[in-house]
């Protein structure tokens, strides 16, 4: 029986509500009458100074998944495009992934970390090595990381993962420091949870990879990830280890996408019904090519328009998370998306274990093939040809802006007072310690541009303060 705010997976995730919810799309995937009043529930409402957003069901998301009729669709688009903007700005959030150890028990047959893998070369890195690739990362520009680790309770414990974390916030190279470490590593226990939160974490990110318990277990046949139950039941056990901000994703073309998207709606229900704040980020990575996996033999691959309305869908449904796009998809599908509702991108991504500290890009160790394989500097200079604020803030973690408090603000719209000049400050920091001069024409162009709409001339003038102290001194991580 279909209960959100059960702890039980297949309750939260329940197959039958599902398969409910797939066929009452399909029945009124034609209803014009109600595609439009779920778009009309969409659209943000201004009030005054702030802005709300009812979002949607997963019921009324899937119609619109459904829908095939043009003006409606492009008019999905465009909502999806006012959310966005309305609540995250034009700001876009850079980070890469830090890959710390390609050692896995697991047998998951889309990722060429599985175990029966014995021609990838192993590689675990030591706290030297780990320090070397994030001296290579800051010398970037890079802020934040995503840090990733096969699961192997030998190779990769708990303890190894916590060293890597105090080794990463331990470097500070010129100018450079990483301010924000998310987690992206196996499921686990409560207990391992409170000590990545007093490791200083900031969003546990765990992908779902697919809420099909049936095709989830014929897709992890060994190893502990087998557990579907275990799996998916791992965000309320972080939330209990005092985690307030976790991100969820499902790895698209692994099942049929409409499935997908309604069991990561649903899961997204499940948290806010039971802990009052829903995902933090949602990511949307598709399934790629990588060392001895193709990713024809899924059968479930879906073309790029496709890709573009469940990214709009979930901005409808999920109007507050922050949504992540890697460096998986290329350049031209990245742009579409980021006009749909994407607020994160990564960059001068390489997805090998000790891949930044190489000259040429490693491909024996990669977990997946990057399509987008840019510099920093490069997607820096397109986000902001395009409009976007590449933004490398990460002031609300460190401000104890997370989980209802963070979205309280981004709920009310206040969080753009903070957002705004953080971004445009960070930004600063780049153009000044890494950009090309090109880059950093550009982004000081932009910089002056949008001090003018902050709103508040205070912040505005501290704003500008900053930065002039910025580009004229050594002084950095200035924050609202």
């Amino acid at each position: 029986m279909y209960d959100p705010k059960s702890s039980k997976a297949e309750d939260f995730i329940n197959d039958e509500e599902i398969r409910a919810t797939l066929a009452y799309a399909e029945e009124n995937k034609n209803n014009l009458a109600l595609i439009d009043e779920i778009l009309e529930k969409a659209r943000p409402i201004r009030e005054g100074n702030t802005c709300r957003c009812q979002g949607l069901t997963h019921r009324e998301a899937l119609v619109l998944l459904c829908c095939e009729e043009p003006s409606r669709i492009e008019r999905m688009y465009e909502i999806a495009e006012e959310i966005k903007l309305a609540f995250y700005g034009n700001r876009i959030v850079i980070f890469a992934p830090l890959y710390l150890s390609n050692y896995c028990v697991n047998g998951c047959l889309y990722c060429p970390y599985h175990l029966k893998n014995k021609h990838i070369p192993r590689k675990k890195l030591t706290q030297e090595e780990v320090k070397a690739e994030v001296i290579a990362l800051q010398d970037m520009g890079h802020k934040r990381l995503a840090i990733e680790a096969g699961e192997d309770p030998v190779n990769n414990p708990i303890e190894y993962i916590l060293e890597c974390i105090d080794t990463i916030y331990s470097v500070h190279h010129k100018n450079g420091e990483i301010r924000r470490v998310n987690v992206n590593i196996a499921a686990t226990t409560v207990e391992n949870y409170k000590k990545l939160k007093d490791a200083g974490i900031g969003t546990y990110i765990l992908f779902q990879e697919t809420y099909h318990k049936e095709s989830y277990e014929r897709l992890h046949p060994t190893g502990p990830k087998h557990n579907y139950a275990y799996h998916t039941e791992a965000m309320d056990r972080a939330m209990e280890g005092g985690i307030d901000d976790v991100g969820l994703g499902v790895l698209f073309g692994l099942e049929l996408y409409k499935y997908e998207l309604a069991g990561l709606l649903m899961h997204a229900e499940h948290l806010e019904a039971v802990f009052g704040v829903g995902p933090h980020t949602i990511s949307v990575p598709r399934v790629k090519k990588a060392d001895d996996i193709d990713p024809d033999v899924f059968d479930n691959g879906i073309d790029d328009e496709t890709f573009t309305k469940i990214v709009a869908c979930i901005r409808l449904a999920v109007p507050y998370t922050g949504m992540i796009v890697s460096t998986r998809e290329t350049e031209a599908v990245r742009q579409r998306l980021l006009q749909v509702g994407i607020s994160q991108v990564s960059g001068g991504s390489r997805t090998s274990v000790g891949g930044y500290t190489t000259k040429e890009r490693p491909h024996d160790t990669e977990q997946f093939d990057v399509s987008d394989q840019r510099s920093l500097d490069e997607v820096t200079g397109w986000l902001m040809d395009n409009g976007h604020i590449p933004s490398f803030c990460t002031a609300c973690y460190r401000a104890g802006r997370t989980g209802d408090r963070f979205m309280q603000l981004c709920k009310t719209g206040q969080i753009q007072n903070c957002c705004h000049p953080n971004a445009l400050m960070t930004l600063a920091e780049y153009l000044e310690d890494y950009a090309s001069p090109e880059t950093k024409a550009k982004g000081y162009a932009m910089i002056t541009e949008e001090l003018e709409k902050i709103p508040k001339e205070e912040v505005k003038k501290i704003a500008a303060d900053n930065i002039e102290a910025i580009r004229t001194s050594n002084r950095r991580d200035f924050r609202f």
